[in-house]
């Protein structure tokens, strides 16, 4: 973790992961840790799903996130449903709520997430 502010996402080194037990390795970064605000934030990540894999269903405890999709598009699995997501939609995993994602289509999905703690208590995920 550095002590920048501004990050920019191109050519961010890039971790290969199985995120929640989901299809396939995704690529990961996590730009800023919990240590990095002063408020109730967890972290922000930025994704890249490869076409075929997927972050799989889960859910949290006391935390809050969100999924803004920069690029590329998916099914999201929310709370018993599934929707289609792509470039520009922002979803809301709330508290308790399950989740995962799934690209589902022919480029890569690029994914930026933000967790923020309930009632400022953080969390690790």
């Amino acid at each position: 973790m550095s002590d920048a502010r501004v990050v920019n996402l191109n050519g961010l080194p890039l971790d290969s992961v199985t995120a929640h037990g989901g299809d396939g390795k995704i690529l990961f970064h996590r730009p800023f840790d919990g240590d990095a605000f002063e408020g109730p934030w967890n972290f922000v990540d930025y994704a890249v799903l490869p076409p075929g894999s997927s972050i799989g269903l889960h859910s949290h405890g006391d935390n809050e996130e969100l999924y803004l999709v920069l690029e590329g598009s998916g099914t999201m699995q929310l709370d018993g449903r599934e929707l289609r997501v792509e470039k520009g939609s922002l979803v809301l995993n709330r508290r308790g709520g399950s989740h995962g994602l799934r690209n589902d289509g022919d480029v890569p999905l690029k994914l930026f997430v933000v967790e923020v703690a309930i009632g400022g208590a953080k969390e690790a995920s």
